[in-house]
């Protein structure tokens, strides 16, 4: 194959604010001293956002050094900071993803960066944080597409089946947590079933970004989800951003760490599969492009998943169908966050990714 292009060694930063990073550094250091008992000189270094990722929260990496018992010590970290305004999700879970990332951590059932603080106090950053540790690898970045360029892209179809297979098996892994240990997941509101909490956050999200109701067609594509609700609707966490450009992949290949729990619930299993395939559909085949050779089929996905995690992924057409939904809502959210200005809500189609996802399952959704 070819070399990547130059763009793809140099992404773009994407993160919502960017701060002077000296000024962090110190700030860091202070804190720091609070955090570890005994060590003095703590220094940070190397502090830097990631690139291509990293769109709704602000995010820096940085490594401490400092000494301890007369040895010198240094570890990897990241800084994750709550977002200062509601940029992109209306339910603010700061709290609840570092929480969830302490269960997964806790239980093995996924590898994560390993949770080390959290700091409710906005005093020193001006908003809430917490620190975790830095692991070492690789992201398939959003920016530019990996499919089309990038080290994925580089690849042999031998190595994309390797991280295909062990991607599809960490996301199946969350499965193997019960809804019961994570009752902090519980959204507000009174539901029938854990099921409603998926949607219900999504009705609350159309209202936040259309509240005219101007959106005709995505509203449309909304109530006909709703006239389709799936039989088959087994508990389980829902990740919340399940793509595989949220994991940090090893030289081996294999997923080192599963990131960006922003917004989990406990709304069902099946949420994750569809946003997944979703995903992967709108980075490949809704440009145009081929899935890269290695990657499994969405055939083999959802046989990988089902039996990693031992549930039914039965009506999973329904489930890619409301991740498209999904999709379409938060992206009339990020339209409006910049390109939108002065233009009516009205103007823009939204809405067609929701219909085509429902006309692709035309014997789930008869008539779309």
């Amino acid at each position: 194959m070819s070399a990547t292009p130059a763009a793809a060694a140099n992404p773009p930063i994407v993160a919502p604010n960017v701060r002077d990073l000296v000024d962090l550094g110190r700030d860091l250091a202070t804190w720091l001293a609070g955090k570890l008992p005994g060590a003095s000189d703590i220094r940070i270094s190397d502090l830097k956002y990631p690139l291509g990722a990293g769109m709704s929260h602000e995010t820096i990496l940085f490594d401490a050094a400092w000494r301890e018992g007369g040895e010198a010590r240094q570890r990897g970290m990241v800084v994750r900071i709550k977002p200062s305004s509601k940029f992109v999700y209306q339910d603010d879970m700061f709290v609840q993803q570092y929480q969830l990332m302490e269960l997964m951590h806790r239980t093995g059932a996924v590898p994560v960066a390993t949770p080390l603080w959290f700091e409710s106090d906005p005093t020193l950053l001006g908003a809430p944080f917490f620190v975790m540790e830095k692991v070492h690898g690789r992201v398939c970045v959003t920016f530019p597409p990996y499919c089309q360029e990038g080290w994925l892209f580089d690849s042999t179809p031998a190595q994309r089946a390797v991280l295909w297979e062990d991607s599809v098996r960490k996301l199946a892994g969350i499965q193997t947590v019960g809804i019961a240990d994570a009752p902090f997941l519980n959204l507000p509101g009174t539901y029938a079933e854990p099921f409603d909490q998926e949607v219900d956050r999504f009705v609350r999200y159309l209202d936040w970004v259309d509240p005219k109701g101007e959106l005709t067609l995505l509203r449309q594509g909304f109530d006909r989800l709703m006239q389709h609700r799936p039989a088959n609707r087994p508990e389980g966490i829902v990740w919340g951003d399940s793509r595989l450009g949220n994991m940090m992949v090893g030289d081996d290949y294999k997923v080192v760490a599963v990131m960006d729990w922003e917004q989990p619930s406990v709304g069902g299993a099946l949420h994750d599969l569809g946003w997944w395939l979703a995903i992967e559909e709108m980075q490949t085949t809704m440009r145009g492009i081929p899935p890269l050779e290695g990657m499994g089929s969405t055939a083999q996905t959802i046989q990988l998943w089902e039996d990693v995690c031992g549930k039914s992924a039965a009506d999973w057409q329904w489930y890619e169908a409301f991740a498209a939904f999904k999709l379409d809502a938060i992206s009339v959210k990020m339209m409006l966050n910049g390109a939108l200005a002065g233009r009516s809500m009205g103007d823009i189609r939204f809405g067609e990714r929701t219909r085509d996802a429902m006309a692709k399952h035309g014997d789930f959704f008869p008539g779309a």
